[in-house]
């Protein structure tokens, strides 16, 4: 075999290779984001019910809390630019009920269902995830609480359905 017929053989085989390695480093890169963004998701969700419970527990009144706690937890969620397809937000306001001068608290729990088109780089990808945090916030024990609406002890659950923020 002569040099020629040699290098013919081999022509066009560094190109192959390359193609095939660039595609394997852009899988593996477009996993590497899918998770950052996952990890970046429950980050945001955990913000959320941590603003949420500490408006709640700002708040005079149970009814105050929940609208309070609500308002926070989808300011956060837009201030990332998470867009939930469901979001879900609980606030226990248990807390109103127990007389001044004893340790109280209200926790706030963020569910949001995030498409995975959302979190990845390729377009369209089915399914969701769903991301869900609990937080909670003391109220100053000291403070004046009325308790307002909803039952005083009830919890209330905000659920919006399909939600855009």
């Amino acid at each position: 075999m002569t040099r020629l017929e040699h290098d013919n053989r081999e022509r066009g085989s560094l190109t192959l290779e390359a193609t095939i390695g660039m595609l394997g480093l852009l899988v593996i890169v477009s996993l590497g984001f899918a998770g950052a963004r996952l990890v970046h998701a429950h980050h945001v969700v955990t913000t959320a019910a941590q603003d949420a419970a500490r408006n709640a527990s700002l708040a005079r009144d149970a009814t105050t809390a929940h609208h309070d706690a609500r308002a926070a937890a989808k300011a956060a969620l837009a201030g990332q630019n998470l867009h939930c397809r469901r979001l879900t937000v609980h606030i226990d306001t248990g807390g109103f009920t127990v007389p001044v001068g004893q340790p109280a608290a209200v926790t706030a729990t963020v569910t949001c269902q995030v498409d995975l088109a959302d979190l990845t780089p390729i377009p369209g990808l089915p399914g969701t995830v769903t991301r869900s945090t609990e937080f909670t916030s003391p109220l100053d024990q000291y403070r004046e609480r009325t308790l307002g609406l909803p039952t005083p002890g009830a919890t209330q659950s905000t659920d919006t359905g399909s939600d855009s923020t």
